[in-house]
Parts: structure tokens; sequence; C-alpha cells
């Protein structure tokens, strides 16, 4: 699966965008959809436009009159968007003109090599067109002027979007080889471990380690090369934070941008949680954001070497990780110390394994046998007098593993019973550490 170009919507508080995004996002143009079970609030919006899928992300406002650390917060809440964004938004208010705050944020903007596109906001009624000419000032290009409560002007902004995107990449890239190297994801909240995690991982099975700074999507990648020749990427991120233990909301925003642009362009993602802890709203958060973009994940339970232990106190913990995160049940849980170095080997034995689920084809004759099977033992729901039937499947794609099940209505499937096929699959395929995803395509009788 491709990662999709990231949007970010960038400028001073009340300057409209938020209004740009929920328009964007609650009209059919936005794609997204929550996942049941996932508690998180929806801050990004998957777009499509012209033929182009990208990331909306609505950002926090930038307060350079906040009380503390005025123009320092203002340059880290900038910069984290500069550095993960492939494309800036710069949203500023028509109605109070071109601020000295406006001034602040685009002398930033204009240090990054990164497209900014200047939009004005709020020209809802005739006169204030001309207020735009005072914002070519600024030294970001022509601006573009909107309207986002009246709906003005959205596709002439949508239509830039698109043409500062990046380039779609080589189809020929995706073919994987056998040296195939693996993008791995260590994502969590603060202090779990997950550097001590990297630098373990690096320190034992070290053949060669190159630090790339400056990357598109993330601060730092460390590739390397483990003693059997495997090859990884490991994509180190900075903590997602609980809202309520920071004094600024809207840098949250910015973490959980960090943490999805890391998430998007990985190929498994190694939740790490804390032992002492256990699984917390914020762990079910961030698992929630993989689950989501159905990557293959492993779970590390890190820090192990601190809890008192007695017979079954690892199964028992098992369990109740697990049941904090029912919705990634498919995910293997390891327990480690990055400290100490116990059980840390079995991480990327687990990450190969995940990958491996993740990229696996079904031939179409055995999935459809196992479908059979699942069907006589559990016949499938039926409303208002029709049964569900599912005709055939075929598997579409991998990375996660999507089936296309032929159907003769897919508003009969219900939920559970879809979560029904995908156990049954995952079971009798061993797609543990993969979500699997279901397509529904409805078909007569006749061409049954």
């Amino acid at each position: 699966m491709i990662a999709k170009p990231l949007v970010a919507i960038v400028g001073r508080p009340n300057v409209g965008k938020s209004t740009f995004f929920n328009k964007i996002a609650g009209h059919r143009i936005s794609i997204v959809e929550d996942t049941p079970g996932v508690t998180r609030d929806r801050i990004y919006a998957d777009v499509e436009w012209m033929g182009r899928e990208f990331t909306l992300i609505d950002t926090g406002g930038i307060d350079p009159r906040s009380d503390d650390a005025l123009l320092s917060q203002m340059r880290r809440q900038a910069e984290i968007a500069i550095e993960t964004a492939d494309v800036i938004c710069f949203f500023c208010d028509a109605r109070d003109g071109l601020t000295s705050d406006d001034e602040d944020v685009a002398t930033l903007l204009r240090r990054t090599q990164k497209p900014v596109l200047l939009i004005v906001n709020k020209l809802d009624y005739q006169g204030l067109d001309e207020v735009l000419y005072e914002f070519y000032a600024l030294g970001l290009g022509e601006p573009i002027g909107i309207s986002a409560a009246n709906m003005l002007g959205l596709g002439d902004l949508l239509e830039a979007i698109v043409k500062e995107l990046p380039p779609k990449p080589d189809n020929a890239e995706d073919e994987s080889d056998a040296l195939h190297e693996i993008q791995l994801a260590l994502v969590g909240r603060p202090n779990v471990g997950k550097s001590s995690l990297t630098n373990r991982l690096l320190g034992q099975e070290r053949v060669m380690v190159s630090d790339i700074p400056g990357t598109t999507r993330d601060a730092i990648d460390t590739h390397f090369e483990s003693v059997d020749g495997s090859r990884y990427n490991i994509i180190d991120t900075a903590g997602i934070r609980r809202k309520r233990a920071i004094e600024d909301g809207s840098l949250e925003r910015y973490s959980v941008l960090r943490a999805i642009a890391a998430i998007r362009r990985c190929d498994v993602a190694l939740l790490v949680i804390d032992a002492v802890d256990g699984v917390t709203e914020q762990d079910a958060r961030i698992a929630g954001i993989i689950a989501e973009e159905g990557k293959a994940v492993v779970i590390a339970v890190n820090k192990w070497d601190i809890p008192e232990k007695e017979t079954g106190t690892l199964e028992k913990y098992r369990k109740q990780v697990l049941e904090g995160l029912k919705f990634m049940d498919y995910a293997p849980v390891l327990f480690i110390s990055a400290l100490s170095g116990q059980r840390v080997h079995t991480v990327l034995e687990a990450v190969d394994q995940a990958y491996a689920q993740a990229s696996k084809r079904i031939p179409t004759g055995m999935l459809n046998d196992v479908l059979g099977d699942a069907q006589i033992a559990l016949q499938p729901p039926m409303t208002g007098g029709r049964r569900l039937k599912i005709y055939y499947g075929t598997q579409t794609d991998v990375c996660p593993p999507t089936f296309s099940l032929f159907v003769n209505d897919s508003d009969l499937m219900h939920f559970a019973y879809q979560r029904y096929l995908e156990n049954q699959l995952s079971k009798a395929f061993d797609f543990s550490g993969t979500p699997i995803r279901f397509t529904l395509r409805e078909k007569t009788k006749e061409n049954a």
C-alpha cells in the first residue's frame, strides 16, 4: 500500500482552518471511515481529488501570543508541521487583514523547501477581494481567496493542492525482492522505552548502520542490516501524549501528525507499551491509528523486568493487553526489557513474521474452500427474509491482505459476520500480526 502524501493546514487560531477541514471531510470528497472500537479524535481525513489521494491534517492554531515561550513554541509547532507534511496550506483571515502574527509564521515557512500555499479565508462578501493584494507582501506567491464557510473557491484550492503533491511513485519500485528493506516504525507514549529499544536492537545485531537526517516525513531514519542479512529501517517517533497531560492541546495534534506519517510509510508498526502502566487509553488511540492504516503490527510490552511475577503472570498479562486492544486481537504480544536485553532478540523475528503474513497471497481455490467451510459452520445472516449469499472470493491486494467477496447484497453483510470470516481466514492461513480487509461486490444469481 503506497503512503498518501500529507497536507498540513497551519495558521493562527480562528482563521477558519477547522471550518475548511470539516467542509472537506464532511462531504463526499472525503473517503475516511471510523473503525469500530477505536476511540480517537478525527483530526485527519483521506481526500481524493482529480484522481489523486492525499491526507488532509487539521492542526491546532499557532498562537504567538500565548504566555509560555511565545516565539519558541510557535516555531516548534510550525517546524513539526513543515518537517512532516508534503504540502503546507497557510491560512490567513481576510477580515483581519495581514497581521504581524501572519508575518511571523510566514517567516518560518519561507525557510522550508516544502510547497506552501497561501490561503486567505473568509472572503464572504464583496469588497474583501481587494484585501488579497496586501498578502503578496508575505513573499509566499499568489494568495488563494476562499470562503470555507460558504464553500466558495474550495475546488480551486483542492486543485492547487493536487498540483503541488509529489509525483506518484513508480509502480516498478513496489515490486518486492529478496533484499526488501522492512520499514519498521516504533510508536508509543513518551518514556515507554522506544529509544532504548532502538539502541538495543542496533547494538546487538548491527552489521552496518547509517543515520540519515532530514528525510521528508520524519527527523531520522536508521538503516541497518542484521547478522542474517535482513535489512531494516527503524523509524523512531516522538511519544504521543495524552491531551490532559499537556497545556497546549494543539501540540497533541502535531505529535499525532508525526506518528501518522511514520505509520503511513512503515511495513510493520512496533507498538511499545509500558509493563508498569499496562494498556492505557492513549495506547489504544495509537493502536487505533495503526489498525485504520491496515499495518502489520507487533506489540512489545517493555520494562518486563520491573513487575513482580508468579506462575501464569505472563499469560494473564497477555490477555489483559489483548482485552485492552480488542480490535487488534491478531497482534503478537512480546514481553521484553530494552534495559537488560531480555527477549529483545525476539522482536525482529516477530517483525519478520508479521511482514511475511501481511505480504502473503492465498490461492483462490484454497480461499474459497475456507469460505465455504465457514458458511457451513455458521450460516450467513438473514435480514428481512433475505439471506446473505457469498458466491466466491479472491485476494486483490497485500499489506494488508485484502479480499473481494462477491455477494448477492452487500447490505446483508453484518459487521459481526464479517469479523467471523476474518477470524476464520486468520486461523486457516495464519495471518497473525496483520489485519484483513474485505471489499464487497454484488453479483446477481445469473452471473454467479
